[in-house]
């Protein structure tokens, strides 16, 4: 074999090689693979694997993102109806849905988001204005209504997306929600007069609260003590009845000593040591002081 017929031999190999690697399609998992023949989608291989299609230039190959995506459109102000100007600052989340229709309208993900970021952005600018700011920002303790607002943007922005790009719009968040630099210490000095309301109120809820524990605890404080001395004075009356019981059953056993007690509570209160005493010849006392001075004598 001549060297022109090797060289011509190894030129064919390699030309069936690259055509028959060119009919050869592999396509991952994170991709669509749209098979393009003379500029028009003839096939969407949607599941990863080996594909076949006729060789380059017959047909090619364009592979579009499966995956979710995320962008962040423009930071924009928006009016809200009740004329409260507000910076919003939102994060998108989409993918391909319809790889055909995403391929004819936009082309490449770049062109997508700008456009989807416009869709975004008109749609919230729409719905925000159909509300007051403190839908979104509540400022005088009330609950915001911020998840059914971000519920109508996202609804109207995945119908728009979805019909007109093939996309599909997972889901739209505020990344931050701002004042304009004009508006905020006005907002702010409201706030604080808010919280101030609040705290005022707190506060007197738990002085209320506190007074009416007090309140409570005296209530039972003197509920007890009464109880107490009701006790105490039933108990000193049955000790004192019994006690009276016991002397006149003492008393009535022997007058005398009864008459010798009387005697001797008497001098006890009338008599100490710088006591002068005149008393009847016939008198008890004196008569109990005779006997016992004479005893004394006597002894």
């Amino acid at each position: 074999m001549t060297p022109l017929t090797r060289t011509l031999a190894l030129a064919g190999g390699l030309l069936a090689a690259l055509t028959l690697w060119s009919c050869v399609v592999v396509v991952d998992v994170t991709e669509y693979g749209l098979v393009l023949r003379g500029g028009r989608v003839v096939h969407v291989v949607k599941e990863p694997g080996l594909r076949i299609k006729r060789p380059y230039p017959f047909e090619s190959v364009i592979r579009l993102d499966r995956r979710l995506l995320s962008f962040k459109p423009a930071t924009a102000e928006f009016l809200s109806e009740d004329k409260k100007n507000l910076v919003i600052h939102s994060l998108v989340t989409w993918r391909i849905a319809d790889p055909e229709g995403f391929l004819a309208t936009t082309g490449d993900r770049p062109a997508a988001e700008q456009r989807l970021s416009d869709v975004v952005l008109t749609k919230l600018g729409a719905v925000v204005g159909s509300y007051p700011a403190s839908a979104l920002v509540a400022v005088d303790g009330r609950v915001s209504r911020f998840e059914e607002v971000m519920g109508q943007v996202v609804a109207r922005v995945r119908e728009r997306a979805i019909a007109d790009y093939g996309i599909d719009l997972v889901d739209i968040r505020l990344r931050q929600l701002n004042l304009p630099e004009q508006n905020r210490a006005n907002v702010f000095a409201r706030m604080q007069a808010e919280r101030g309301k609040i705290a005022i109120k707190h506060r007197s809820e738990g002085e209320r609260e506190f007074k009416k524990v007090v309140a409570e605890a005296e209530r039972g404080k003197t509920r007890i003590l009464a109880e107490a001395y009701r006790e105490a004075e039933r108990v000193k009356g049955e000790g004192d009845a019994q006690a009276m019981r016991i002397y006149a059953e003492a008393f009535a056993k022997n007058p005398q000593l009864y008459k010798f007690r009387r005697t001797l509570g008497a001098y006890e209160k009338i008599l100490d040591g710088n006591t002068t005493l005149f008393l009847p010849a016939d008198s008890d006392v004196y008569r109990l002081l005779s006997g016992d001075a004479k005893s004394k004598a006597g002894k």
